[in-house]
């Protein structure tokens, strides 16, 4: 029931698809959703060659199912798509920047490419330029967003314009209702970023997934407030105190917000530490130890819907049972003409 373009293309179960969270999204949360049956997506931005390559190991150690990478443009580095040339992946998920200069070169690279969009116009420059599928992502999801439309008038829009491309919705979706949802409004698959956040397998630290199973969607914020490391780029958070105490002060300018340059937290990789300031735009992972506070603590209006932390894999069976359970609902309480 669930067989769609996307599960063709990508050879997976179901048309479920973990978001590749920058800093969380790591070797164990894309494991467990491929071995459970969906696409398990591999954050890396930021990363390099050497980084990337023990991330794809590490995640390979535990599945020989499909696998993708995601990279956010603005952090790509030298050499990285030259590395991800010998790595044992399935897709590149590429997202904001311009379709017509990266797309091309990671084709002839022979990577399949799915081209993350914010618009119906973007959707179709991606298709134009050679992407094998498009995530179009609504005005709902969290972290970084792109568009400024809702998923459920972004998804037929883009639809229409790319046509039978392979197209996957992101942006709400946390249940097989929304699935199913996805399904009907012409995508072949969803894209669950804010419902892994609360996953046992999610790299985030253990308060950022407490904060999360217990947030309302009333309760995340559309701002561009955590921009150090990442100007002027748009993005959801769960409005935390750092958040309260910026829009009390009248939500002033980058350089006179309260508390800027404090540095209370520090990211380690490998051997290296760093300190982060408030206002960061890196999210709060097991990685970071400190005060966390002053940090982007991402997430999409679906928290509403995620209420507990559960393993990855079990989260996939039940989206996906959901899912199929709701779409035969409706088949059977159509009313006969």
């Amino acid at each position: 029931m669930l067989r769609t373009r996307i599960t063709e293309l990508f050879g997976i179960q179901y048309p479920i698809v973990a978001a590749g969270m920058g800093g969380v999204a790591g070797a164990e949360l894309a494991a467990a959703v491929s071995e459970a049956g969906g696409l398990g997506t591999i954050g890396m931005a930021g990363l390099g060659p050497a980084e990337i390559h023990e991330a794809i190991a590490a995640a390979r150690a535990r599945t020989t199912k499909p696998l993708a990478v995601n990279l956010l443009i603005p952090f790509l580095q030298p050499d990285v798509l030259e590395q991800l040339r010998v790595e044992p992946i399935q897709a590149v998920t590429l997202f904001w920047g311009d379709p017509s200069e990266h797309i091309p070169l990671c084709k002839q690279l022979g990577f399949t490419v799915v081209w993350q969009c914010g618009s119906a116009e973007e959707a179709a420059a991606a298709k134009k330029a050679g992407a094998d599928a498009v995530i179009v992502q609504g005005f709902e999801a969290g972290g970084h967003v792109r568009g400024t439309v809702t998923t459920l008038a972004l998804v037929p829009e883009a639809r229409d314009a790319v046509g039978d491309s392979p197209m996957l919705a992101a942006g709400g979706f946390a249940d097989g209702r929304g699935l199913a949802a996805a399904l009907a409004l012409g995508a072949d698959a969803a894209v669950f970023g804010t419902r892994f956040l609360a996953s046992d397998e999610c790299s985030a630290h253990r308060d950022y997934k407490k904060m999360v199973v217990k947030s309302h969607a009333v309760e995340t914020v559309h701002t561009k407030l955590f921009d150090v490391g990442w100007p002027d780029a748009a993005h959801r958070v769960i409005r935390t105190k750092v958040v309260e105490e910026w829009e009390k002060a009248g939500r002033p300018e980058t350089g006179k917000r309260p508390g800027e340059g404090e540095k209370l937290a520090r990211l380690r990789r490998g051997e290296i530490e760093v300190e982060l300031p408030r206002y960061s735009a890196f999210t709060a992972s097991t990685s970071v130890t400190g005060d966390m506070s002053g940090l982007a603590f991402y997430a999409g209006q679906s928290v509403s819907m995620v209420r507990e932390i559960r393993p990855a894999g079990e989260i996939v069976r039940e989206i996906a049972a959901q899912a199929e359970a709701t779409i035969a609902g409706l088949i059977r309480t159509q009313v006969p003409r």
